[in-house]
């Protein structure tokens, strides 16, 4: 019977599993916060701006019950046009298998880039579960639509070639930002991200930014759901619309953020710090301000 690595075809030809007692050794290092429920999305691993060591990182030191992974995880868009899969990534999938294997309920709900996976809906990668879209309820007692998000993307779904070239766009910009933020950290100026500014600035993607969260929210709560937790648009926001909790917990392109669910329910979207950003040599979570 097929898997669903086996839809990554010639793509999986460069991810490499190491022997089981190599995979338990990096788990030593003990937690330092624990969570109930994590969310992430949008890590697009097989691309240079996959952010992997602040990643794993970040995982290593917070374990939870639940684990969703709200698509694009793998960029298979990018992987079929240039091979790149340096060992960081390989470090990521092996955290994520190991997770699920200990005991995390590990949930992935495929994205536009990862969309291969779509047709293992209902299988499992490992001991992770792939599933179209799914429910998580809280220690609370709130019911969270999760999915990804890009059904709700008129390009996406009307022009599929008008989204690949957006996406090479976007490659191009954040090579740029990459070269641009080299310059900024000798002037020892702090990250600065040129895609999220240009978002800013254009009104037109502000107005396609709302008009998908408006959309998503309404979806869910036509549904019956108290809330939404997607991923697609690369914006980290946690706010009411209309009485509908919306939640996008980012990306790990530039952003770096996660939603969490603490024990007693409470959602939470948190920002990675690498340590070379912290003064204090050592990794710390941070509000994102919404």
């Amino acid at each position: 019977m097929r898997t669903a690595f086996d839809a990554l075809g010639p793509l999986a030809t460069g991810i490499a599993f190491p022997p089981a007692d190599e995979r338990e050794e990096a788990d030593d290092e003990p937690p330092r916060r624990r969570y109930r429920s994590v969310f992430v999305s949008d890590l697009h691993l097989g691309t240079p701006g996959c952010q992997a060591g602040p990643l794993l990182d970040f995982l290593k030191n917070h374990p939870s019950e639940y684990l969703y992974l709200v698509g694009d995880i793998i960029d298979g868009w990018q992987l079929r046009k240039r091979w790149y899969w340096p060992q960081a990534h390989n470090d990521v999938v092996q955290k994520l298998l190991r997770r699920a294997r200990k005991g995390c309920r590990v949930v992935f709900v495929p994205g536009n880039h990862d969309e291969f996976a779509r047709q293992f809906v209902g299988h499992r990668f490992g001991d992770i579960e792939v599933v179209e879209e799914t429910v998580h309820v809280t220690a609370a007692g709130q019911a969270l639509w999760v999915m990804h998000g890009d059904y709700f993307d008129g390009v996406i779904q009307c022009a599929k070639w008008l989204a690949h070239l957006g996406d090479t766009a976007y490659e191009f910009t954040l090579r740029l930002n990459r070269h641009l933020n080299v310059l900024r950290a000798r002037l020892g100026l702090p990250y600065w991200s040129l895609s999220a500014y240009l978002k800013q600035k254009v009104k037109k993607a502000l107005n396609y930014v709302t008009d998908f969260e408006r959309a998503v929210a309404h979806e869910a709560r036509r549904r019956g759901h108290q809330g939404v937790v997607c991923g697609h648009i690369h914006r980290a926001e946690m706010r009411d619309i209309d009485g509908v909790l919306y939640c996008n917990d980012g990306d790990w392109v530039e952003s770096r953020t996660a939603l969490v669910e603490h024990f007693d329910g409470r959602l939470e979207l948190v920002q990675w710090q690498p340590a070379a950003a912290n003064p204090i040599g050592h990794e710390t979570l941070a509000e994102v301000q919404a």
